[in-house]
């Protein structure tokens, strides 16, 4: 499966970023953590700062679209097929930087795309 970078991924159990890296694994995906503390989700360490990634073929968004113009660069620069903006990540300016860019960009629900074998 290809390369899933949650960013804004946390080892609290509680957000749905975490939620999101279990279902992601066992549904076969091979994922890459950012967040913003250092931790580890399902033995897979959490990135901090922006992380040299290679193959990354979706970025899947847990943080809100106040703090997103500081990671334009990065999400742009590892040149994904597609963002998902996750519900409370809507960003119309990212949006259409990535679709300039060839991006695919989708609001949707990670967790609800796996469940529903359409991610």
């Amino acid at each position: 499966m290809k390369k899933t970078l949650i960013l804004g991924a946390t080892d609290n159990p509680d957000r749905f970023a975490y939620r999101a890296a279990h279902s992601l694994l066992r549904h076969g995906h091979d994922i890459a953590l950012v967040g913003i503390r250092k931790g580890e989700v399902a033995g897979h360490p959490i990135l901090n700062g922006k992380a040299p990634l290679a193959g990354v073929d979706t970025v899947t968004l847990y943080v809100g679209p106040r703090n997103q113009p500081e990671w334009y660069d990065y999400i742009l620069g590892l040149a994904p097929r597609r963002i998902v903006f996750n519900p409370g990540t809507e960003n119309p300016e990212l949006a259409r930087l990535a679709r300039s860019k060839g991006i695919e960009t989708l609001e949707a629900c990670t967790l609800v795309m796996l469940s529903a074998n359409t991610y």
